[in-house]
Parts: structure tokens; sequence; C-alpha cells
């Protein structure tokens, strides 16, 4: 695991009630609790401040307690540069797009302007996707990557791995059919909230234990072990960094299980006020996005 990691438990990145022009990083006091679910209820949120300013090097934890104003996406649109993702990379997923499993990750983009932060911030909705409403949630596992790695070993990619956290890769689908590439589609601005927590790897010794649900106005609609992977973490940390260098904060999407609205008979897509909630337990919790229109 990353040498950081073995500093922290769970980190979140927030604006404090003290003062909520600052941003902060803290340790949930209570080690059960799920932020996003919590702030989502109204309910106070404590956390130990940590000395550092940002995930990537978060200092000691000292004696300070804040109240959360505002969970934020756990690492900054600077910090991510381009957001990698996986596409097909659940076993039943290909299932049911009728797909062939693939033998190689199949590899994407989303500018680090999609980036997005939890509940109260919303996800937009572009004119482009409001045409015939094909905007798409996709509940997924995130990779941080914790320092800089180049040509890593399968065996030896966990070392390189800071944590897990959630996200929503959020996709207008018309545009993607539309193309034979899939960034435009996907890369709109706010399609890829993030959150609520980093959990570190020390904490999650093997992802494949985690399991995620992927929930639109409180209906379930995707709920799936991430045993069902087809390329595990390692796989895809190692892949990724054959000849490219994955700096210290790549945030890695590692697809989305079954239940995709493009993929419900009935479809099932996103609108103006929809809520979806992607949960990834245990640990990391409820990352809640609300939806709005592009005015």
């Amino acid at each position: 695991m990353s040498k950081i990691a073995s500093t922290f438990s769970r980190l979140v990145r927030f604006t404090p009630k003290s003062n909520p022009s600052r941003t902060l990083i803290g340790e949930p006091v209570d080690p059960e609790i799920d932020v996003g679910l919590a702030l989502y209820q109204g309910k106070d949120v404590r956390v130990h401040l940590f000395s550092g300013s940002s995930v990537l090097n978060p200092g000691q934890k000292t004696s300070a307690t804040e109240s959360i104003q505002r969970v934020l996406s756990p690492l900054a649109q600077n910090e991510v540069g381009s957001i990698r993702c996986i596409g097909l990379n659940y076993v039943s997923h290909a299932a049911e797009m009728k797909l062939d499993l693939p033998s190689v990750p199949t590899l994407f983009y989303k500018p680090s302007a999609a980036l997005a932060d939890p509940f109260p911030a919303p996800t937009i909705l572009p004119r482009i996707t409001q045409v015939d409403n094909t905007g798409d949630y996709e509940s997924e596992m995130v990779i941080v990557i914790g320092r800089d790695a180049k040509d890593v070993r399968e065996d030896e990619a966990l070392d390189y791995v800071l944590g897990y956290t959630a996200a929503n890769d959020v996709s207008s689908r018309t545009s993607q059919m539309n193309q034979s590439q899939w960034c435009f589609s996907k890369g709109f601005d706010t399609a890829c909230p993030i959150g609520p927590t980093l959990v570190s790897s020390t904490l999650i010794p093997d992802a494949s234990k985690l399991h995620i649900r992927g929930l639109k106005n409180g209906r379930v609609l995707q709920d799936c072990p991430l045993t069902d992977l087809i390329f595990s973490v390692p796989k895809l940390v190692s892949f990724l960094s054959q000849g490219t260098t994955l700096p210290a904060g790549t945030i890695v999407l590692t697809g989305t299980p079954p239940g995709v609205g493009a993929a419900k008979n009935p479809k099932e897509f996103l609108t103006a006020g929809d809520e979806f909630a992607v949960e990834l337990l245990p640990h990391v919790g409820t990352l809640i996005t609300k939806f709005e229109h592009q005015g």
C-alpha cells in the first residue's frame, strides 16, 4: 500500500460550519458513520482535523474537531489531472449489454472539469443531453493513486494505491452511441461526482470484498458485489501504468455493474430533480447527487 495510506482510515475534504470559506481535511470522529447519508439527512458530522491541506499529503491527525458544513470531492480538480475510466468491467454488465468479455481493459478519459462534489452540489445535464433526455447513471468504485506509478508489475500495484472512493460516471447515451470514442459523451462539466470519503487501502486491502448499489430516487437499480469485476485493481493499475506515468492523485473509475438505464426495458434515464445515490460499502458510504438541467 501507499505509505501515506497508513496515516489515516477515512478522510473527507470539506468546508466547516465555523468558517465555510475554508477548505479542510479531516477524519470522521465516528468510524462507522456514513458521511454522505448523514449529511443528506441533516445530521451533524464531526471530524478530527488533519494538519495537511490535501488527501495526498494529509499530515497528522490533530486533537481539533470541526463540524462539516459541506462535503467536497476528496480531491480537487487540479489534483486529479485527466480522469481514467474503464468501460465494461463487470461480467454481469457485459451480459446485460450482450457483449463479449474484453481481453484487455477498455480505457476512456474524462477531463478534470468533469469532477464534481457530492450533494448538495448538483450535476448538470447539458442541453445536448436534454434534446432526447438520455442522461444515464453508472455507479462505480474509484481507485486513487497515492504516488507516481509507471510500468508497475501486477504484484506490486497495490503499493501505489492510496485508497478508494465512489463515483457516478454520468453519461449522455445518444452522444455516446453516435461516436466510437466515449470521452465527449461522458466528459461534460460535473459529469463525475466522487466521494464522500477517501478510504485508506489499509481498511480495504482487497477491493473485491466491497459491494456497490445504485439507487435512483430511493429505488435500487444496481446491486452487485465487486467479485464480479473482470479486471481487478492490481490488473488495472498495472495495465494503465505501462509506458504511462500515473501521477499521484490520478483517479481511476473501474466500471459499472448491471442495471444502467440504457439497458432497462423501458429505459430509465435521468432528468432534472432526480437524485441518485451510489452506495459503496463497507467504509466508503453513500455518494448522493441531485441533477439539474442546464438553463
